[in-house]
């Protein structure tokens, strides 16, 4: 008996000691990615990407799942949040998330809780369904001044940044649209190419494809600069609309984010692998096919440029009468 009691405690402390190290060692396991926003969006494609690459890196497998609903992702975000600060829960998320303190009356946490991974961005563009009558964004802006609300426009859930955007159109153009909301890009562009709403603001990385196929018309991208995609330039809708230089430009920021309050030595992993994933071929060449601007930034470099979007963007929703806190009781401070 004490030969087998004392076999019974050396295996004990040998599984301790392996579930000891099990436990030290990240990952250890298959790590979930929740994307807030729909599958086939921008965020959506990004973070698959780049989630592809980083499990090559890490050893294990990263499953991403889409979870939507809510304004400006909150059912996705905090879903995410509510799962141990372990590393083995990832938020793939985008600038439009940083105003989800402002629109959610129950989520009252800034971009601080999270640590940032940012892939990249690229400017947003509006379209209409090809068989409408405007050739050029003056056309559509005269309609809309002519006949207000008449003319139905589909973008991200309200508060994103492709709702934004929109608003800030409206405002520096005078134009005034019907605006139909959806649970992510890739929805408010089907809806524009079936005529279910007339136009679409979404970025040139999501709309690519579908105007090389000539099922979207862009009319204007909303930076002061043109955007040539395969011999086609986009104009800038600054160059007709100058007032739009007061509202604009916004710019996309999309990745993903850990929270904050995870252990330092699993965010240096994930930065490790999030490093070698922005500059393997596969990114690069998604970068350059999808018209991203890459970024590569995390730690306090994504943090800052999230601070700046958060104040930009929270104001933005605020001031057009569409929050529900004010952005000076969640501490922040006007851009």
């Amino acid at each position: 008996m004490k030969r087998v009691f004392a076999l019974v405690v050396a295996l004990a402390l040998v599984a301790g000691f392996a579930f000891a190290a099990a436990e030290q060692e990240f990952p250890a396991r298959d790590i979930t990615t929740i994307v807030v926003w729909g599958a086939g969006g921008g965020t959506d494609t990004s973070v698959r990407v780049i989630m592809g690459e980083m499990a090559n890196e890490l050893g294990v497998p990263i499953n991403v799942i889409n979870v939507t609903g809510g304004s400006a992702g909150s059912v996705g975000m905090a879903e995410a949040y509510s799962r141990d600060a372990d590393g083995y829960t990832l938020a793939g998320l985008s600038e439009s998330n940083t105003t989800t303190g402002v629109m959610v009356a129950d989520w009252d946490n800034t971009v601080d809780v999270w640590d940032w991974f940012l892939v990249g961005g690229s400017p947003d563009v509006v379209s209409v369904t090809p068989d409408l009558p405007y050739e050029t964004i003056d056309d559509l802006v005269a309609a809309a001044q002519a006949a207000p609300g008449s003319i139905k426009a589909g973008a991200g859930g309200a508060g994103s940044i492709h709702h934004v955007n929109l608003l800030a159109f409206e405002q520096g153009s005078g134009a005034d649209f019907d605006f139909i909301p959806y649970d992510g890009s890739a929805p408010s562009q089907n809806a524009a190419m079936t005529g279910e709403v007339q136009l679409v603001v979404t970025s040139v990385a999501e709309q690519a494809e579908l105007i090389r196929a000539g099922r979207l018309r862009p009319l204007a991208v909303l930076v002061p600069d043109a955007f040539t995609i395969s011999g086609q330039t986009i104009p800038s809708a600054f160059d007709t609309i100058p007032a739009l230089a007061e509202v604009l430009p916004i710019q996309q920021a999309i990745g993903f984010a850990i929270r904050a309050d995870a252990p330092e030595e699993v965010k240096a992993k994930i930065g490790e692998a999030f490093e070698a994933a922005m500059q393997s071929d596969t990114v690069q060449q998604f970068g350059e096919e999808r018209f991203y601007v890459l970024s590569g930034a995390y730690g306090d470099e994504a943090k800052e440029i999230m601070q700046g979007l958060q104040s930009s963007l929270s104001w933005a929703v605020w001031e057009q009468g569409i929050g529900v806190d004010d952005p000076a009781s969640l501490g922040i401070p006007r851009p």
